[in-house]
Parts: structure tokens; sequence; C-alpha cells
């Protein structure tokens, strides 16, 4: 099974049988055995790649899960070494420069522990893709997942100050029809941006179609280019927060940032006990302190 999923993963037998150790005629074996044991046929072959049948995707989710509970059940003697791997997965800027580091220092305390990080724009299904722990930046939908919250962040309005002091302040949404904005799609002319703030009568919402010269499809680019002075962004307050604190960027109109959780999210069975629990560990309270420290930093929004 482990030899099946490792191919899947790398795309060939012969990186399978490496990744194990074995000879690759040992991987195709171990294939055909799957598939005898089957009755059906669950990778097609050819020289230049593999891929999966229908029944193949139906094993491929089931192995997965076989092999993360084998793995939770190595006993953890006191004394011996973490051993194992973990794959985890995080939004692609946040992973970089939040999750990363402690995927480092966790690698660096458990020297035979390996991990694959896999940082993506999406939601992955942690059952069906094989991965371990999740770290999600968004309200959770109700599933039968465990989360632990570690905290928010928010979505800001930024831009630097010789962009302001060129193009003037911003007092208000209705200002932002004269400014530049940087949008975070594939095409230029327009966004639209939707603000939220609570008052009196609760929480409102607005939308406004912002005028965007330019159009990025990378958070970090639009970052960039707001630095060099280029119009107004809507970042999350982690991305620019050391920006902030150097004055390299100046917040605009905090009453109307929206504050998004962020959880760190696993399948329960998955976490009693070994290099997942460990990794939880390890990573739940630096998070904590870290978002919590940027949420400081920050001006609290005034009353309406």
């Amino acid at each position: 099974m482990a030899l099946f999923v490792a191919a899947v993963e790398a795309g060939s037998l012969a990186a399978s049988a490496r990744r194990y150790g074995r000879s690759p005629a040992a991987a195709t074996r171990a294939v055909a055995l799957l598939e005898q044991e089957a009755g059906e046929t669950l990778l097609l072959r050819s020289t230049r790649k593999l891929s999966l049948t229908p029944a193949g995707d139906r094993h491929l989710a089931v192995w997965r899960e076989v092999l993360a509970k084998l793995r939770e059940l190595t006993p953890d003697e006191a004394g011996n070494p973490l051993q194992g791997e973990i794959v985890l997965t995080a939004p692609e800027l946040f992973g970089r420069l939040k999750v990363m580091p402690l995927v480092e220092t966790f690698l660096r305390e458990h020297t035979q522990v390996s991990a694959r990080v896999l940082t993506v724009n999406r939601v992955v299904n942690l059952v069906g893709e094989g991965v371990d722990l999740a770290v999600r930046l968004a309200p959770l939908p109700d599933s039968n997942l465990t989360a632990i919250k570690v905290g928010m962040v928010r979505t800001l309005l930024c831009a630097s100050p010789a962009y302001l002091a060129a193009a003037g302040t911003l007092a208000s949404l209705k200002d932002l029809d004269r400014h530049d904005c940087i949008g975070l799609n594939a095409e230029s002319g327009g966004e639209l941006w939707t603000f939220a703030r609570a008052d009196e009568r609760g929480a409102r919402t607005r939308s406004i179609r912002v005028r965007t010269r330019l159009s990025v499809n990378s958070a970090a680019a639009s970052i960039d280019a707001a630095l060099r002075g280029y119009g107004i962004i809507r970042p999350r307050s982690y991305q620019v927060a050391e920006h902030i604190a150097a004055g390299r960027l100046v917040r605009l109109l905090v009453d109307y940032e929206a504050p998004i959780p962020v959880h760190v999210v696993f399948p329960a069975d998955r976490a009693r006990r070994g290099v997942v629990r460990a990794f939880i560990d390890h990573v739940v309270p630096t998070l904590r302190r870290d978002l919590t420290a940027i949420e400081k930093s920050a001006p609290s929004p005034k009353a309406s």
C-alpha cells in the first residue's frame, strides 16, 4: 500500500521504490499484487506517466487512511526518538511566512521525522488526499474534523506613504473611486471589494467596485507593487505586519477591517499520538503567540 501511494504521489514506480529502498521490480510486484487482490486495474502505466483508474482512485483514499492509522499505532516508547512522516497543508503565503519556519524547527528537533507540505490556495480534502493536518484561514463549516482556533487575521486596506503623498489620503470608502487599486485577479479594469462594519443596527456590508490599474494573481506581487507606490491593496494582516511596523505601508480605514479566524484542523484519529500529535503541540502555541502579537500591534477600530 505504501509503495502504491508513493507511486501515485511521485508519478512513477521507480521514484516510489527509491523512497522505500526497494527495487523498481519490487514496486511493480506490489502494484500487481494489489490489483490481483482488488480484482481490477488500479494504475494505467505508460513510459511517460502513471494515471489512476476510477477503481484506483477509490482504493487510494482507503489505503491512505489505513496507512495513517497504522502510523498512529506505532508505540511511543520513552526515550525513543520520534519517527514517521507528517503531511500538512496551508494557504500559500501563510504557509511560507508562518508555517514553514515551524516545520523546519520541528524537523531540526526530530531528526527521524519527515514532512510533506502543500502550500495551496484551495480547501484540501484531508482524508481523500492523505493529509494529516491543515491550517485554514476562514470560518469553518460543520464537519467531522477537529479544529483548534489559534487566532485571527484581518483583511486590511494599505498603501505606501509615497503613494498617499501623491494621490491624497483616503478619508472614506467613497474616496476609493479616485484612487488606484491593485487587484488580485487575472483581469484588469476593476474589482468588487466588500467591506463590513458593525454599528448599533448590527453588522452591515457594503460592496464597492474599485479601479484596478494593476491586477496580479499573487498576494506577494500585489504587496511588492504597493511598496513601490502603485496603489492601494487589501492584504491580510500577517502578510504586511513587518512593512506596517517599519512604516513602509500605512493602514487605512481600520473601521472596515474584516476579522478572519485561523484554525489548525485535523481528523481526530490522526492526532492521538505520534508525529501528528507532537506537531500540533509544537505549532499551536507559536501560531497563537505570533497572531496575538500582530493583533496587539494594530490600532483597534473606532466605535461607530
